[in-house]
């Protein structure tokens, strides 16, 4: 188990640097983030000061190396734009993409296992089939379209909801929170749904064909032989080894959740991470747009890992093979 861990974090700190050193040649060339900075009337020396301030003329591997050793401290620079510390703008922004991510997650794997479910044991029913067809729509849209065809049914039209914005937030410490107010619980239900859509259709999909291949194995056949109720046999045995590629795929759909909220966010004026990136796109502030996508992947490399130890757990075939090779 020590040794798998061990590799898994190799691994991981690998990844990181590679992204990190992609993320910083693309970026090093987008645009001219001084003239995004400075008017047109700026002097061509101040413009030179400005550059040798941000270190924009050091060699390429001393920008990267010193990015990575500031990047390792949780230190991202100067946002070029806003002229505060990306950390700081990152750690402002981000209990709102998190408390997103996590309420479309949570929506997506209930409402995912339960229709899954539903459908494999009813296959040839007529509400099965309706599921699966409507379910082509979490597919088949893209998400922006089905964020505006939100809004309009039940903001514009109903006014139940607000249209955008994430509502009143209480500070507990450094989090501010919007799940403890009215107006912060209803400004987050369409943006969560439409985001957990496209991970709700996946997950539904594999659970239902999962679930349709357990229920076909012998010992599944050998279960019905003693007697056991069809409950049983259902939520006790066939559901249990259906659930462990779902977690696999719960895990990395979380961190796509996290990486993809930038269009809801943006659908949505969600004050989150993804729309400080766009924001920052839009003017090429580098530190922003470095930093975002190293936190991007330092996510999925943290749930990668997470999901790797959970498999090893749940799965005994590693661990079997894992002690046959010395590997805890």
């Amino acid at each position: 188990m020590l040794a798998f861990i061990i590799r898994r974090l190799a691994q991981s700190v690998l990844v990181m640097l590679v992204v990190a050193l992609i993320a910083f040649m693309v970026f090093r060339y987008v645009g001219d983030p001084i003239a995004s900075m400075v008017g047109v009337d700026t002097r061509l020396e101040d413009q030179e000061i400005m550059r040798d301030r941000l270190g924009l003329n050091d060699p390429f591997y001393v920008q990267f190396l010193r990015f990575v050793g500031n990047a390792i401290q949780g230190q991202f620079g100067i946002s070029y734009r806003l002229q505060q510390p990306v950390a700081q703008l990152i750690v402002e922004r981000l209990p709102a993409t998190i408390e997103l991510a996590f309420a479309s997650a949570t929506i997506a794997l209930v409402f995912g296992v339960v229709l899954g479910v539903y459908t494999a044991l009813r296959p040839r029913s007529f509400s099965s089939g309706f599921i699966m067809s409507a379910s082509l729509i979490g597919v088949s849209l893209p998400t922006f379209l089905i964020g505006i065809g939100l809004i309009y049914i039940f903001a514009v039209q109903l006014r139940w909801l607000p249209s955008f914005g994430r509502g009143g937030v209480i500070d507990l410490g450094w989090w501010r929170t919007g799940l403890l107010t009215e107006s912060g619980l209803r400004s987050i239900i369409l943006p969560a749904i439409t985001l957990s859509l496209f991970q709700l259709t996946l997950i539904m999909r594999l659970v239902r064909a999962e679930m349709l291949e357990v229920l076909r194995t012998e010992y599944i056949r050998f279960a019905r032989a003693r007697g056991l109720t069809q409950r049983a046999i259902n939520f006790g045995h066939a559901l249990k080894n259906t659930l462990v590629p779902v977690i696999t795929i719960t895990g990395l759909q979380l961190g796509s959740v996290i990486a993809f909220a930038i269009v809801t966010e943006t659908v949505f004026q969600w004050p989150g991470v993804g729309s400080l990136f766009i924001n920052s796109v839009a003017v090429v502030d580098v530190p922003v747009m470095a930093a975002y996508l190293m936190f991007i992947a330092l996510v999925f490399v943290v749930i990668n890992l997470i999901v790797d130890i959970l498999y090893y757990v749940v799965d005994p075939r590693l661990r079997v093979d894992g002690g046959g090779k010395g590997g805890h």
